[in-house]
């Protein structure tokens, strides 16, 4: 199917429409007040060749027949043009495939003036308008448009939805609260966030604490940096990895272990257990368990990679603590890092391989999330329109809707809900999926909504610190002599998270004739700063 056919089409539903025929709905809608009554069954089928599309009855076909207009606002110029012409072609692929000949769909660009476009629009007197895409253009939109006139935009910022106004795109909420959902079934005891320094990292850093207390997760710590900065990553990378108090613990338990060697009287194999100890520790930077074994990123796939990186120069790696991340990671370069392998993220179903193709013939580029979202857009105005149900009650069906990129559906406040599924990082290029997404609503997903959900401070790590104590074993004579006091200690909590048992390094032989360090002219391993290396590819500059 070519472009100039479609064009061609939608001219000649120009030539259909008859002036004065308005949409015949009544116009009063309490987006509320239907919303608690309906019942949750199976999702409606949003794909062409479904049973459960409503085109109208054969007469909506005949000229003369009432007129049901659809108002589409949408950037086709300017510096998001690519965006809009993306979404207008979804839409006239469904409008194509499902629509009867007296619908009437207008076009409006946003980029131009946009109030002068909003007053265009309504004078149209639409019975449901596609778009915007932005927040702001939504917000002006809705104080404008009349509370009953449904408006299906494609902004994520809960702050621009209600009366009315709805969102097909995904919502940070559902993306974090179902990998935080993950990491509960995973058995995570405590976990920290590191997130952009931004209104929408901090909105979902609140998301992930106010899901972690529904799943009964502790939140350890949370840390912000600056996108795309690399002295600001690296900075949050080492407060969260608590280098400072783990390289003075490790230097600590040195310098215990030396001094009884080279001060105290010992026999052959106190001096033995120390030695391995000493040598061990030589080896090693930092010491101590941290308290948490899993991280959450919640910015972009690159500046995930720089955090990892970092965070495994200053002795983090996935031994210590899993790896989660969001539909944020979906399409970047991390699914190639192989340092990344097992790491896991919410994101969206793929979109069904029918429409993929179809948009594919017939605008020549692949079809982005965006795409499906405006293709659903339209099937659900469509639908909508024709349907005998109200406005409300069709496009707040708590069955939900099977959609191009799976299920999701509406809410009364504008938001809405989108089933995801876990995916696994590979290190190949690709992601495996360990956890398919939901597809009906008949139990819950979701817990949160967005628009209650308020931002996240940064929070210093929750920490009993680093006793280097609870890391050798020195004999029991002298424990109170070379006492340590621990590092990194903050606790604002009424309880401490209880840590894990830790292993003590106790390495002893079972009798002096298994001794090998017996010279009374021994010498203990000097103190001599550890030389770091490039963990991988991504230099590190101290």
């Amino acid at each position: 199917m070519h472009m100039s056919k479609i064009n061609r089409f939608f001219g000649i539903i120009g030539l259909l429409i008859v002036a004065g025929c308005t949409h015949d709905k009544t116009p009063d809608t309490n987006w509320f007040s239907e919303y608690g009554t309906l019942e949750t069954g199976a999702p409606v089928q949003m794909q062409y060749g479904s049973p459960d599309m409503q085109t109208g009855t054969p007469s909506d076909n005949l000229i003369g027949a009432p007129v049901h207009r659809m108002a589409v606002m949408l950037p086709l110029t300017g510096d998001a043009a690519q965006t809009g012409r993306a979404i207008r072609t979804s839409i006239e692929v469904a409008v194509l495939q499902n629509a009867p000949q007296n619908l009437s769909v207008a076009f409006y660009d946003t980029a131009e003036n946009l109030n002068t476009t909003i007053t265009d629009v309504l004078s149209t007197e639409p019975a449901v308008i596609i778009g915007p895409v932005f927040a702001a253009d939504a917000r002006a939109l809705r104080d404008a448009k009349p509370d009953s006139l449904p408006v299906l935009s494609f902004t994520s910022d809960a702050s621009a939805l209600g009366d009315g106004v709805m969102t097909l795109a995904l919502m940070p909420t559902n993306s974090t609260e179902a990998i935080v959902k993950e990491m509960s079934s995973d058995g995570i005891t405590g976990f920290i966030i590191l997130a952009p320094d931004t209104e929408s990292g901090r909105l979902m850093a609140g998301t992930a604490t106010a899901a972690a207390e529904i799943y009964n997760l502790p939140v350890t710590g949370i840390f912000y940096y600056t996108e795309n900065n690399t002295d600001s990553i690296k900075n949050a990378a080492m407060d969260a990895s608590m280098n400072a108090a783990r390289t003075a613990a490790n230097t600590r338990a040195r310098t215990v272990l030396s001094d009884i060697l080279t001060s105290e009287r010992l026999t052959a194999l106190e001096k033995s257990s120390l030695n391995i100890q000493l040598e061990r520790l030589s080896k090693m930077e930092t010491l101590g368990k941290l308290p948490y074994n899993a991280i959450l990123f919640l910015g972009n796939g690159d500046d995930t990679e720089s955090l990892a990186s970092f965070l495994r120069y200053y002795g983090v790696t996935m031994h210590d603590a899993a790896f989660y991340g969001t539909a944020l990671w979906e399409g970047s370069d991390i699914l190639n890092d192989f340092t990344m392998i097992g790491a896991k993220y919410a994101v969206l179903p793929d979109a069904s391989q029918s429409f993929t193709n179809l948009y594919e013939r017939v605008s020549g580029t692949s079809a982005g999330r965006i795409a499906g979202f405006g293709y659903d857009a339209a099937n659900m105005a469509m639908g909508m329109i024709y349907s005998p149900k109200s406005d409300a009650a069709y496009l707040l069906d708590p069955s939900g809707y099977a959609g191009v990129e799976g299920l999701y559906r509406l809410k009364p406040t504008g938001e809405n809900e989108r089933a995801l599924q876990i995916m696994r990082l590979t290190g190949n290029g690709t992601a495996q999926i360990v956890r398919t997404a939901a597809n009906n609503f008949l139990t819950p997903i979701y817990n949160l909504e967005q628009s209650k959900i308020k931002p996240a401070n940064a929070m210093e790590l929750e920490t009993s610190g680093i006793d280097p104590d609870d890391y050798i074993n020195i004999p029991a004579r002298l424990q109170e002599k070379y006492e340590s006091k621990p590092y990194g200690t903050h606790i604002t909590h009424a309880t401490p998270i209880a840590l894990q048992p830790v292993e003590t390094i106790t390495i002893l032989p079972e009798d002096d004739r298994d001794t090998t360090i017996i010279s009374t002219e021994f010498q203990p391993v000097t103190l001599e700063s550890i030389n770091r290396t490039y963990i991988d590819s991504v230099e590190i500059e101290e």
